[in-house]
This record gives C-alpha cells, structure tokens and sequence, in this order.
C-alpha cells in the first residue's frame, strides 16, 4: 500500500469552508421596474455575493433586456452574472449565437435549463434543443472552440434540481437519473427549484449522493412572507408550503407580524438546509431586496472576507 500524499495527511486544509451566497434577479419591464431593480442590486452588491443569477425568458423572449441588464453587471458593478440560457424551442445555430454573445461580454456562468414549453403550442423548428442536458453539451463545444480566449476563465455550467418530483417526471428517482445524466454531460454545480419543506433538501442530496451526483446542490431559498406568491409558486411547483406556515401568516395582526414569521420561517428552512451538508444558499429575490438581506442577517454564514471594490469610471478625454 502506497503511504498517504501530504493531502491526504491534511484532510481540513481550512478551519471553515466558506459557504456560498447568490442571489436570483429577472431582467425588468418597465423602466420603473428598472429603477427599483438597480436600487436591489446596489443593496445586494454591498453583501459581496459570489453570483447573480440572471433569468431569462421561455424561447428568448426577454433576450435583449436579460443580455442588457448581464452587460450593466459586468460594467458598472462588482457583481458576477450567471446567466440563464432555455434551450426549448431554439435551434442549436440560434443557442450558439447566444452563447457566444454572452462570453464576448464576459459572461463565464451559464445556468443551463430546459424552459418551459410555449403556451400557444407552436411546433418547435427542426432541429430545435428539447433538453437541458443537449444545451449543456453545446455550451461545451462552444467554449471547446474559444478555449484559447478562455484561458483566464472557463465557463463553469450550472443545472436546476428538483427537492421533490419535477411536475412532468414520472418519479424523484427518475429526477435524479436526469440530474446524474447532466453531470455526465458536464455540468458543475446545481441549484434547486423552490422548497417549504425541511427534508426535501436532505431528501434530495441523499439521493443524489447514492446514485453518484458529486456536484454541488445549492438549496434554492424564498423569502416566505407574501400569501400570495407561496400560493403561486405551490401550484407551479406541485408541493404545497406548510399548511401551519400559511394559517400563521393569514392569521398575523398586519403586515410587519407577517414580514417577522416569514423571515423567520425561510430562515428555519435555509439553516435546516445547511445543517443536511448545503455548500451555499440562493436567495430567490423577486428583485426586492429587503426581505432578502433580512434573511441574510439572521443566518450565520461563513463568508470570505472580501471588500468590494467597485470599477474605476472610464475618463472621457
């Protein structure tokens, strides 16, 4: 038996592994809406957060304004966008301009995800992406072709994981082959869809973890204090939020009563996720950032200790 490597002898090179922090923000439609987002992203930028993620319309359908607001992250803040890229009803000719255009911007994240499937049921065009393990193995082959312009930087490939059973798989343990299948393909890291339960998080990395997923699964976490958007999110999802959760909020004395149980609720949710073996937590933001950083302080997170230092304006001569 070979003796141990000086690694091996080392199992904890560091006292604590820092722990992930990102939040997810949706491209505006309006320019009031613009200006509310940019005063969150001011907000959420002084929490030094590892990325941004970025979403990004079924078919494309905001791509101008999501590639708009990607561009104004690299260029006027210290923020790193991950940008979201559907492949359902896209061609690969199509995809690759995409892509391309976003690593010309400096774009070095990619969150690959199917999308959802257009409403009005149009048929896709011949030869179009149906899933996010085919986006995946194009994103690859582009980057394989620009490896040269990409040697300060490859480009690490998010997917999405479900903490329970995807609305149109016929199983969780079929939502986990699927998740294997992208890690195959070459993804590197997860993040989950929404969750209001404590073990569907545990649930799903133990079962990830047994069929071979050695990505990271970065819990995907909510703000809980709007009735209605748990609602909403519930019916999309398939798993309805906590029954006692949504009795305490419909029951709470006003507005800052049910603000105070929400927060306290994701926050319960966000540290029962660290606590299963969670290497970070996605704050979903709505592009509101209050509710947010109230989570953020109430959750002790080991974070690097890094300031943020904002790009120096270009001189006009």
């Amino acid at each position: 038996m070979s003796p141990p490597s000086v690694i091996e002898q080392h199992p904890s090179l560091t006292p604590t592994t820092p722990v992930a922090l990102s939040y997810e923000l949706f491209p505006p439609r309006t320019p009031r809406a613009a200006e509310s987002l940019w005063t969150t992203i001011k907000e959420l930028e002084t929490t030094s957060p590892d990325y941004v993620s970025v979403t990004y319309g079924a078919s494309g359908s905001n791509k101008g304004t999501a590639i708009e607001l990607i561009s104004r992250l690299q260029s006027e803040t210290t923020l790193r966008p991950l940008a979201h890229l559907t492949c359902v009803g896209n061609t690969p000719h199509e995809l690759a301009l995409v892509i391309g255009e976003l690593l010309d911007i400096g774009v070095r994240g990619i969150l690959a995800l199917r999308g959802d499937k257009p409403k009005d049921a149009q048929p896709s065009p011949a030869g179009a992406l149906r899933y996010a393990q085919d986006l995946i193995d194009l994103i690859r082959r582009v980057e394989q072709r620009r490896s040269a312009l990409l040697c300060a930087g490859k480009v690490a490939v998010g997917v999405a994981a479900y903490p329970s059973r995807h609305p149109e798989s016929p199983s969780e343990e079929h939502d986990i082959e699927v998740l294997l299948a992208k890690q195959r393909s070459g993804a590197d890291f997860a993040i989950t869809q929404v969750f209001f339960h404590a073990d569907q998080y545990a649930g799903l990395l133990h079962r990830a973890r047994r069929a071979g997923v050695t990505i990271p699964i970065i819990p995907g976490v909510m703000p809980m204090t709007s009735v209605r958007r748990l609602n909403r999110l519930g019916e999309l999802s398939g798993v309805a939020p906590s029954a006692h959760l949504m009795d305490q909020l419909a029951s709470a004395s006003g507005e800052a009563e049910q603000v105070r149980i929400g927060i306290q609720a994701t926050v319960d949710l966000a540290n029962a996720a660290l606590d299963a073996g969670a290497p970070g937590i996605h704050l979903y933001t709505f592009n509101e950032h209050r509710h947010a950083l109230d989570v953020l302080d109430r959750l002790d997170l080991p974070r690097p200790n890094r300031a943020a230092v904002r790009p120096a304006p270009e001189l006009v001569s």
